[in-house]
């Protein structure tokens, strides 16, 4: 064990297991630093799906849950993203980024000028009245605990909700993409967002050693 605190959801740890870095909360395991292939997909297919469309040129990516660094890592790499927003309510997981060990994998990305890193729940952010057009975003890339369907951290549920993908599709612009990861398949889920208003709803497979495939669920709030 590296290092244990108390943050907003319980109890959260930052351990090493060989070459690996986990996170656990609340004695649930997390995430840790094995892969990062769905992680990375993420925003990866988001920008695919943008480019199916109208993409702008230098388009604005907000990323709610740094994790473990995957997906903030991946976008940095992409010079195509204008602003990078990464929105993360553990402190602990914060610190260990800009101070502790995982800054292996997200050091170089924190030093891009285009990121910004806010502390706060990810539902009070997109909740936030946006002053104008730069306070919105062309994709929206959430890795909120395990996915719709099994949250371990109590109050995560909300923002797979209907109010909370209405939070969402407020703070896109039009034609802007949702992409949301998830730790299985959920056909229940696609059903949600397009009951929400969001279009082109599909899902990309990523095969684990073992048990259902990763998912990255992707939508898109109409022009």
């Amino acid at each position: 064990m590296l290092d244990r605190r108390t943050g907003p959801a319980g109890e959260v740890v930052l351990r090493r297991h060989g070459a690996l870095l986990q996170i656990i909360v609340n004695g649930c395991f997390l995430m840790d630093t094995s892969d990062g292939r769905s992680e990375r997909l993420l925003v990866r297919a988001a920008l695919d799906e943008l480019d199916r469309g109208a993409a702008p040129a230098a388009p604005r990516l907000l990323i709610g849950g740094l994790g473990v660094g995957f997906s903030l890592d991946e976008a940095a790499a992409q010079p195509r993203w204008g602003a990078i927003t990464v929105v993360e309510r553990e402190p602990a997981i914060i610190d260990w980024h800009r101070r502790g060990p995982l800054v292996e994998v997200s050091g170089r990305a924190l030093a891009d000028p285009r990121t910004r890193l806010v502390e706060a729940d990810l539902l009070d952010h997109l909740r936030a009245p946006a002053p104008g057009a730069a306070e919105r975003y062309d994709a929206l890339c959430l890795d909120i605990d395990n996915g719709p369907h099994w949250t371990v951290t109590e109050g995560n549920g909300g923002l797979y909700s209907p109010a909370g993908l209405a939070a969402c599709a407020a703070r896109l612009n039009p034609g802007g993409v949702l992409a949301v990861w998830s730790a299985q398949p959920s056909p229940a889920f696609e059903d949600a967002l397009r009951h929400s208003g969001y279009r082109g709803v599909r899902a990309e497979e990523i095969p684990v050693v073992r048990g259902v495939p990763d998912v990255v669920h992707l939508a898109v709030r109409p022009a």
